[in-house]
């Protein structure tokens, strides 16, 4: 009798390990999910004119929020119950997913949400490459008046303009980017340290040996520099690459730091890289979205176009962040149930 109950016991403190695992899986998943589904509304709302499940809302009278001005029509209406709907129905879709591999490890979510990440700043880092090559040689070309007699007149003034620049320039190389990003896998932020050491190197060389330098030589500098602090930030977290201010973490045992990692996932880290995107793409005129929709430009003449590309890192470094956060916190999950293996290894290199 006495062995019967025990093991009843075992299989309930099995089921509910099972449960909780599934519905850690499914928030963790969820979150990813959201914020990716934010980005493309994001850019619904603000480029193409969709109004938003704000709107939505305002327009239904709900949550207390003050009623539109001008009432939504009924093409607008469906615009904006799709994409309402569109978040009801990712959140559904990770609940099916999860139900689907229910027999998966925590560790397996972990990795898989590492490689995305991983595939993010990877694709950003080809993106930073050829943007900043193609500019740079375009910037040249213009300051040394060589552009019009190899691109026309007409053309030359065309790249003089960022709205033409950005979209028919950077946007090419950036689909560009997210293909090469899928078949070819490299320590871009690595490289990233070699192109800024290089960049300067040829600014110092160009300066004191033959007495030249243009604006986009720094902008170039700067460009690259600041692609390099923001993008090594997520394989940085995977690595355990960050300076932890800490006297007392380093003396926790690994369970102890397995739940210093989990809270600190949940309670910072997760919410400081929310608190990125709404603040910076909530309206059209935040910290992110303004640059981003105008193609800001610096003011430097004959410079690169990429500043607007600049405001644009603040959002890979958050949804980078945001995917290694939660697979850092199904990994700390994964210690304290001690599952096998210790690291969240696979296809995550950069």
């Amino acid at each position: 009798m006495q062995s019967d109950t025990s093991s009843t016991e075992v299989l309930s403190g099995e089921a509910v390990k099972t449960s909780t695992d599934l519905l850690l899986r499914m928030l963790a998943g969820g979150v990813v999910a959201v914020c990716l589904l934010f980005l493309v509304n994001n850019f619904l709302i603000f480029l193409w004119g969709w109004p938003g499940s704000i709107a939505l809302f305002s327009h239904l009278h709900w949550f207390g929020l003050e009623p539109l001005v001008s009432p939504l029509t009924g093409g607008e209406l469906g615009l904006g119950w799709f994409q309402l709907l569109s978040y009801l129905g990712s959140l559904g879709a990770v609940v099916a997913y999860v139900l689907m591999t229910r027999d998966r490890a925590l560790r397996e979510d972990a990795r898989r949400l590492a490689a995305m990440a991983a595939y993010i700043v990877r694709a950003a880092f080809w993106v930073v490459l050829l943007v900043g090559l193609a500019d740079m040689v375009i910037s040249f070309l213009r300051v040394e008046g060589f552009l019009e007699s190899l691109a026309g007149e007409a053309l030359t003034a065309e790249l003089g303009r960022p709205r033409f620049r950005g979209p028919y320039v950077h946007m090419p190389l950036l689909l560009l980017s997210l293909v090469i990003a899928g078949f070819v896998r490299m320590p871009g932020y690595h490289w990233l340290a070699l192109l800024v050491v290089f960049s300067e190197f040829q600014i110092v060389i160009s300066r004191f040996v033959f007495s030249y330098e243009q604006a986009f030589m720094g902008d170039l500098v700067r460009f690259w520099y600041a692609a390099l602090f923001l993008f090594a930030a997520a394989p940085a977290l995977l690595d355990e690459g960050h300076v932890r201010v800490d006297v007392l973490y380093t003396n926790f045992s690994k369970r102890g730091k397995a739940w210093s990692n989990a809270a600190g996932s949940v309670l910072f880290g997760l919410p400081l890289c929310w608190v990125i995107l709404t603040t910076g793409m909530w309206g059209k005129g935040s910290s992110i979205n303004s640059p981003l929709l105008s193609f800001e430009i610096s003011q430097s003449g004959y410079g690169l176009y990429v500043k607007y590309l600049m405001a644009g890192f603040l959002v890979v470094f958050a949804v980078s962040m945001l995917v290694q956060f939660a697979g850092y916190f199904l990994n700390s999950v994964a210690d304290l149930r001690s599952e096998p293996g210790d690291e969240v290894a696979g296809e995550t290199q950069v």
